[in-house]
């Protein structure tokens, strides 16, 4: 296969907005060299809320910038539209990007701060007006316009650089962490807010945050990053509840997921028989097994909500004592202290055990994982049609 053979066959398909393939960027640093972003391929389709998320550099934000034009990639292909654009200057990409820090000019109104990118673009009074009062509507700050920034809270001056975006009409909105700097509960409001905007708009939005909470509620699809590279890109509950590897189990899912170390003894495509280290031994049915993946030494995994928890020392399971509770309104996370470390589970409230007293824990079928120890990659986990807990022996 020719080059130019190879170059056509990898070009997106009619309903791809974005398209990056093999992304690298490395920066010159005084002891070499840092690779930033490492190999990375994802497809944004049109419409789409992606999220790129993980913990603080990981290279979510410079992957972003690699889009944006606002850094150069070293290595990779990015396709704008079906259009080859990794040499595109920044303002011939026809995309509005809202930064972290809420750049509005002081000095104009918000009506003149939403119009200016219009301005500068050389439109007519006419088409800007236009344009800003139909964006001021959408993101609801249709009367503030007259009003300078000092004059206005965080969270509309978020919705006036938002405003400003949206009158581009751009292929894409790129967001970089532009909720980082609000309290709780504008971001709950502000959470809302773009949902509705990308509905209302058919927009296309590639988010960056270290929020797992603003990932899961927002996203059509979210790519979790991690040194550089993607560990797994899906639907917000398909990657909580099916997790690639332990990365994405710790990192995805609030409370952290549970991890033990375990032996496998036994091992089909219909059941595990799995023993933990000063532990039970577990028997539960499968309902996927990786057998390529697989391991003996293995890290059993399980969601602090998917437990059973009883204060009776005699109950089968994992015995532990309760350290720890945080109030969680009708719920309590309780920090267990069990023998390989601390474990967390979560409970109603009318099911709390005291602090210091003992309890044992089961957890439920179909939040069982198996983690290959030396690679992290799951190989098997419970079935998901299976309720109730595991046979303990």
């Amino acid at each position: 296969m020719s080059k130019t053979d190879r170059n056509r066959s990898s070009l997106p398909d009619d309903q791809t907005q974005i398209s990056l393939q093999n992304l690298r960027k490395e920066f010159d640093i005084p002891s070499g060299i840092e690779v930033a972003v490492d190999g990375v391929d994802l497809d944004i389709q049109k419409g789409d809320f992606v999220t790129l998320v993980g913990p603080s550099g990981c290279g979510k934000t410079t992957t972003l910038r690699c889009i944006a034009g606002l850094e150069t990639a070293t290595e990779g292909t990015l396709y704008l539209e079906g259009e080859e654009a990794i040499d595109t200057s920044p303002q011939d990409r026809d995309l509005a990007m809202v930064f972290q820090r809420i750049a509005l000019y002081p000095h104009m109104t918000a009506r003149e701060n939403i119009e200016y990118p219009l301005k500068l673009a050389g439109m007519s009074r006419e088409q800007r007006t236009e344009r800003v009062e139909t964006a001021a509507e959408i993101v609801q700050i249709d009367g503030l316009l007259d009003k300078y920034p000092g004059e206005l809270s965080g969270g509309q001056q978020q919705r006036i650089a938002i405003s400003r975006a949206i009158v581009r009409e751009p292929v894409a909105f790129l967001m970089d962490e532009p909720m980082s700097d609000l309290d709780a509960k504008l971001k709950r409001e502000m959470r809302k807010e773009l949902s509705r905007i990308h509905k209302e708009l058919d927009a296309t939005i590639v988010y960056v945050t270290h929020d797992q909470e603003e990932a899961m509620t927002m996203s059509d699809k979210i790519a979790v990053m991690n040194d550089g590279q993607i560990e797994q890109v899906g639907h917000p509950e398909e990657v909580y509840r099916i997790p690639n590897n332990t990365f994405v189990a710790e990192f995805i899912g609030s409370p952290e997921i549970n991890l033990l170390d375990a032996t496998v003894v036994d091992i089909d495509d219909e059941r595990a028989v799995v023993d933990v280290d000063d532990g039970p031994r577990f028997s539960f049915n499968i309902g996927e097994y990786l057998p390529d993946e697989a391991s003996e030494d293995i890290k059993l995994g399980f969601r602090p909500r998917k437990i059973q928890a009883t204060p009776d020392p005699d109950t089968p399971g994992i015995q532990t004592t309760v350290d720890l509770h945080e109030p969680l309104g009708d719920e309590v996370h309780m920090y267990l202290e069990g023998p390989q470390g601390e474990m967390r589970a979560v409970v109603p409230v009318e099911e709390v055990i005291p602090e210091d007293e003992h309890a044992t824990i089961l957890p439920k079928v179909p939040t069982l994982y198996l983690f290959n120890t030396t690679t992290g990659k799951r190989f098997a986990r419970g079935d998901p049609d299976t309720g109730g807990t595991v046979d303990v022996e």
